[in-house]
């Protein structure tokens, strides 16, 4: 059967790669832009069966953005789609949060969504409380609201840290914290479309709720470092500097402003995983994505040949 799907914030990395994904299928999609001050005509016209919230304001790792300016996007815009999805003839919701709602730092073993939500940034306490909100609202028979929580998000196209990374080390700079080791989730674009193509067409299956997405397998930065290195050809500079003098130096931009601190440490090499197992069983979804290092070193590709 056809699906039709109102795709609101398309405009953006993510929708541009969902909206091409589309193009291969059955699915149908038409964009719905909140700047057309029209937009609630223009949706409730699609007869748009499903709904899918890629509306946010992203994570800002300068810490610019006001506590205002976060929750007036990620809570309020929601709460305005969402109020209108209810309204509709729409069935299914599909709100795009963030791994960033439930922890934003370290977690030693795979995150489940029944776990305890820790966001400490504008953006994380943010994407939780749209969570929270539209976990709150009356649902009539026959409407569902999926939310997703998937890691960082990356692909050709993305402009975010990997792309910093790579502009970094690419260029020969040393990587001063070789010393360190970790595991951290990711989502590859196309696994992120490929989640997103079978809720739409399985959502019958599903219940509403909080379910994580994510690559099958975690990546380090070591394997990001590598892959750069394959990819360019280069020799990159891993310097291997003590564990505890790296953390003192991290304490000192605590109290002074300076490129690393404690809280930019335990980011950059902690342990972030999420458990993909609940969608998975409910989905029947078995190894048919992208593997992780495979996304990762397209990205890295992308980057070059881009001359990033």
């Amino acid at each position: 059967m056809s699906e039709t799907v109102a795709i609101f914030g398309a405009s953006g990395f993510v929708g541009k790669n969902l909206k091409s994904s589309f193009l291969n299928n059955t699915i149908r999609y038409e964009e719905i832009s909140l700047r057309d001050l029209d937009w609630r005509h223009k949706f409730h016209s699609s007869q748009a069966n499903v709904v899918i919230n890629l509306v946010g304001k992203a994570h800002d790792h300068e810490q610019l953005g006001s506590k205002e300016e976060y929750f007036d996007v990620n809570l309020g815009l929601t709460q305005e789609i969402f109020s209108e999805f209810l309204k509709s003839n729409s069935d299914l919701f599909i709100q795009i949060s963030s791994l960033a709602a439930l922890e934003e730092v370290e977690a030693q073993i795979p995150l489940v969504e029944t776990d305890g939500c820790n966001p400490i940034s504008w953006y994380g306490l943010s994407k939780r409380a749209a969570e929270e909100w539209i976990l709150k609202q009356k649902l009539v028979e026959g409407k569902k609201a999926i939310i997703l929580r998937p890691p960082m998000i990356h692909g050709p196209g993305d402009k975010g840290n990997l792309g910093l990374l790579y502009g970094l080390l690419s260029k020969g700079i040393p990587y001063p914290l070789a010393s360190f080791e970790n595991k951290r989730s990711f989502l590859y674009i196309n696994n992120f479309c490929f989640f997103i193509q079978l809720i739409i067409q399985n959502h019958d299956k599903l219940n509403t709720g909080i379910y994580h997405i994510a690559d099958d397998d975690s990546i380090s930065t070591k394997d990001i470092i590598n892959t750069i290195r394959k990819v360019t050809g280069k020799s990159i500079p891993q310097i291997s500097v003590p564990k505890s003098f790296i953390r003192f130096i991290a304490k000192v931009g605590d109290v002074v402003p300076i490129p690393l601190n404690t809280k930019r440490l335990k980011k950059m090499t902690s342990n972030l995983l999420l458990s993909t197992r609940k969608i998975k069983d409910a989905l029947d979804i078995t190894n048919s994505m992208i593997s992780a290092k495979e996304g990762l070193e397209m990205t890295i590709r992308s980057f070059k040949d881009k001359k990033f």
